[in-house]
C-alpha cells in the first residue's frame, strides 16, 4: 500500500510535447500581428501560467511595452491582453495537436502508478478548448487521466492552489502531502506548494531546457548537465521539494520516498 494516493500531472513539457514547443511559434506570432517583436525566451519566460496571465506577464517585460507604447501611444492594459489572447486561442487550437506526442515512458508511468492503486489527476496552464484538441491525442497514446483542469476552470489559477483544490475533490484524495504534484515550470511547482502538496520538478523534458529529445542526445553529458543544472535551480527555486530528468524517473522516485 502506497503512502500516496493520487499524483497530479502537468501536460505539456512534463506528459507531452517534450521541450514544451507548442505555445512557442503562436505567441511570436499572435503578437506579430499586432506589429510587436518578441523572441522565443520571451515567450517562454511566464510558461507555466494559464495563458491570460501569460500574455499579461510578456506585455510587462519592459521591451514590449515599450514597443506597444511606441506602436499604439499607451502602454499595454488588460484590454489589450484581451485582444491578444483572443488571437492567441484559435492558433493555439490549431496547432496543439501536432505536439501531443507522450513524452517517452509517460504511458509506461501512468500504468505502473495505476497498478500501486494511485489516482492520475491532471492540471494545465491550457484552456479547455485547447486541451479539447489534446485529449484525443493524449487518448490514442494511452493516456487517459482520472481528471483534468485546465486554466479557465476556475476563477483562479496557478500560482494559486484552486486548481490542486479541485482535484482533490475530483480524485477524492487527501490529506494534500498524500498527493503529488509533477511539473516542469515555476508556476505549475508554486500550483503544488500552494496547495500543499509533495513537489517534484522535471528538468529536461520542459520549458527550461526546452530541447527535443533528439536535441538533447546531440549535446555532450556537460551541455546536458548544464541545462540540467539551470532547470534545477529554477524549480527549486519556486519550491520543488524533488527534481528528476523526465517522468520516466518518477517511480524510482515514488519507491525511494515510500521506504524514506
Amino acid at each position: 500500500m502506497s503512502k500516496f494516493k493520487a499524483v497530479v500531472f502537468d501536460w505539456a513539457g512534463t506528459m507531452i510535447d517534450f521541450g514544451s514547443f507548442a505555445p512557442m511559434g503562436v505567441f511570436v506570432s499572435a503578437f506579430e500581428r499586432f506589429g510587436i517583436t518578441v523572441s522565443i525566451a520571451q515567450a517562454r519566460a511566464p510558461m507555466g501560467k494559464p495563458k491570460w496571465n501569460h500574455i499579461r506577464t510578456m506585455m510587462d517585460d519592459p521591451d514590449i511595452a515599450a514597443q506597444w507604447t511606441e506602436r499604439y501611444g499607451h502602454a499595454p492594459t488588460d484590454a489589450d491582453v484581451d485582444k491578444v489572447y483572443e488571437v492567441f486561442v484559435p492558433m493555439n487550437e490549431e496547432v496543439v495537436a501536432d505536439y501531443a506526442d507522450l513524452v517517452p515512458g509517460a504511458a509506461e508511468v501512468v500504468k505502473t502508478l495505476r497498478d500501486k492503486g494511485l489516482k492520475i489527476g491532471s492540471t494545465t496552464g491550457y484552456t479547455r478548448s485547447i486541451m479539447e484538441r489534446v485529449l484525443p491525442k493524449a487518448a490514442e497514446q494511452g493516456y487517459v487521466p482520472d481528471n483534468l483542469i485546465c486554466a479557465d476552470d476556475l476563477p483562479e489559477g496557478r500560482p494559486g492552489p484552486l486548481g490542486m483544490y479541485q482535484c482533490f475533490v475530483d480524485l477524492v484524495a487527501y490529506p494534500p502531502s498524500a498527493v503529488i504534484k509533477v511539473d516542469d515550470t515555476e508556476p505549475g511547482i508554486a500550483e503544488g506548494v500552494a496547495a500543499g502538496c509533495l513537489t517534484v520538478g522535471l528538468a529536461l523534458s520542459g520549458n527550461y531546457a526546452g530541447k527535443t529529445p533528439d536535441e538533447l542526445a546531440a549535446l555532450s553529458e556537460a551541455e546536458v548537465d548544464s541545462l540540467r543544472q539551470h532547470a534545477t535551480s529554477k524549480l527549486k527555486d519556486a519550491g520543488a521539494d524533488h527534481v528528476i530528468d523526465t517522468v520516466a524517473d518518477l517511480p524510482a522516485l515514488i519507491e525511494k520516498l515510500e521506504h524514506a
